[in-house]
């Protein structure tokens, strides 16, 4: 029997879905869920194409009582760039959780995917960074180092942001368009460990595979999110710092053991504190987080399929007419 499907267009998910707190609060009861028991989110499929410096990840989730789950396909081909193509595209395909139907298909090229990522990084800056946060500093300059900074800002509204990233002409331009977005003042600075000192809340956003934070420029009242590290081998904080930390906090443990921070503290041996909390069980009371303002904090995100069901189903549930309709 033939149904329809919707089909929605990067350019018009971009008219549609904004990073405001409405999306922070979807993605905050995804992670929610997930503590609860209520979701069911198999290990991320991910292939290394060496040959065409590409690879490619499929993360998907089902959580109950939810009418729809997504399968998330992200490629990145990092040659692209010097084809005059973008490194990141990709799509989500939302199916009915009742019948198994697709419902709608979204061309975002990766867009909601930035969208969700940045919003779970303000989940994490609101159970974990402490209640007042002057300057921010953010580690990489690319899309997300734009977005977890005005994530960020929704939810603990900082008057100054330092920007750092080993081109500093890229730092400096990611510094202007914070300062024009935000109505804040914005610096391109070219010591990390000073971006760190001076900082309240520090987010990572690189792919690399070398510490870009080290455990020594960690003080009293900070908060560090982690969100880089979405590959087996790569690795922003330096493993001593996780140790160092009075809360090291996951997206998904399973996921940072082999693709997050904590794959290299296991692997050099020297993580001895068991199972870490997960971000879900501190938002719901099970596990603690920050207990004092002068508390160190880590939280390590890799991505997590629930996102991804978490953020197609509120776009099919708010715009459901989108796009264009598919007979087939």
């Amino acid at each position: 029997m033939a149904h329809d499907i919707q089909i929605v267009t990067e350019a018009e998910l971009r008219r549609l879905v904004s990073l405001d707190l409405s999306t922070v609060d979807v993605i905050e009861r995804a992670f929610l869920a997930l503590a609860q028991g209520r979701v069911a989110m198999p290990p991320i499929l991910s292939m290394v194409m060496a040959e065409a410096h590409g690879e490619v990840d499929v993360k998907t989730a089902y959580v109950s009582g939810m009418e729809g789950f997504a399968i998330k396909v992200s490629p990145g081909f990092f040659g692209n760039p010097a084809l005059g193509l973008p490194s990141l595209n990709g799509l989500m395909i939302l199916f009915s959780a009742k019948t198994g139907l697709v419902q709608s298909l979204y061309l975002d090229n990766g867009y909601l995917t930035d969208i969700r990522t940045a919003a779970a990084g303000a989940v994490a800056a609101r159970y974990l960074a402490p209640a007042k946060v002057e300057t921010a500093g953010v580690i990489g300059t690319g899309v997300q180092a734009r977005l977890q900074m005005q994530a960020a800002h929704l939810v603990r509204p900082f008057q100054r942001v330092l920007v750092h990233g080993r081109d500093h002409e890229k730092a400096q331009r990611c510094a202007d368009d914070l300062a024009s977005l935000l109505g804040i003042v914005a610096e391109a600075v070219v010591d990390p460990a000073a971006l760190v000192r001076d900082a309240q809340l520090v987010v990572t956003t690189t792919p690399a595979r070398a510490p870009v934070l080290r455990a020594e420029w960690l003080h009293p009242g900070l908060h560090i999110t982690a969100m880089g590290s979405d590959q087996s081998g790569k690795t922003e904080i330096d493993p001593r710092a996780l140790l160092a930390a009075d809360a090291y906090v996951c997206d998904r443990v399973s996921q940072c053991e082999v693709s997050g921070e904590l794959e290299a503290a296991l692997a050099a041996g020297i993580w001895d504190r068991g199972t870490p909390p997960e971000l879900g069980e501190v938002i719901a009371g099970h596990k603690q987080g920050r207990r004092s303002e002068a508390d160190i904090t880590i939280c390590d995100l890799t991505g997590t399929g629930v996102q991804d069901t978490a953020i197609a189903t509120h776009v099919h549930a708010m715009h459901p007419t989108a796009g264009t309709v598919l007979r087939a």
